[in-house]
């Protein structure tokens, strides 16, 4: 097999959701930590002997067609195939855009306080990915690659916006399941923790700056 290199960062969602399909899959990756931008100009990047694959969900669905002992993560059937898809989309287009919605102005243009409508906007993805939610994981009673991209986001986001048990059950044992895997700390966990952190200590330095 060839040497599989991602360029990545910790912090970032989409690289943490390629590194959790590594890890489910058994393969070694050499990262390459990048700050804001890799040699392709975007992270995460995948070098496969030679083959540059772009943008988090092209890389998942690519390691398990390649790599993959089995379908599991990455269905072949076809409804399941179309519902994994649907998740995917989710994340892309509400999840994780909400979550640099939300960010960017704190992390880029030094704002000191999160916008009110962002933060509603965040609730309501969380009220999207609980009404999804009607098995143990997105696409039925088996984990994905939807899983791994949409639990990225979500760990993170949670540790700026809190989640309400009570308002959100499904979205709280979810998470709880993901949180049982082995992987889940270090290819996950630490750097969605990070990154709420950063966030939210880029916010009170930025506040500290109009004191």
């Amino acid at each position: 097999m060839a040497t599989l290199v991602l360029y990545t960062n910790k912090k970032s969602p989409p690289c943490r959701a390629v590194r959790l399909t590594a890890r489910a899959l058994g393969l070694e990756l050499i990262e390459k930590e990048m700050t804001l931008v890799s040699p392709q100009h975007t992270i995460p990047v995948l070098d496969d002997g030679g083959t540059i694959i772009i943008a988090s969900h092209a890389i998942m669905i690519y390691l398990v067609c390649k790599y993959g002992q089995d379908d599991r993560l990455y269905p072949a059937d076809i409804v399941k195939r179309a519902r994994v898809h649907t998740s995917l989309h989710l994340d892309s287009g509400v999840i994780f855009s909400r979550l640099s919605f939300l960010f960017e102005p704190v992390i880029y243009s030094g704002k000191s306080y999160f916008h009110s409508d962002r933060v509603e906007h965040i609730r309501k993805a969380y009220r999207l990915l609980e009404d999804t939610l009607v098995d143990d994981y997105l696409v039925g009673s088996g984990l994905t690659i939807a899983d791994f991209s949409c639990i990225s986001s979500i760990s993170s986001l949670v540790g700026v916006v809190p989640l309400e048990e009570e308002k959100f059950p499904k979205i709280t044992r979810w998470i709880s399941r993901m949180k049982e895997l082995p992987y889940y700390e270090e290819t996950n966990g630490t750097g969605a923790t990070e990154l709420a952190q950063f966030v939210l200590g880029k916010k009170e330095a930025n506040a500290a700056q109009y004191l």
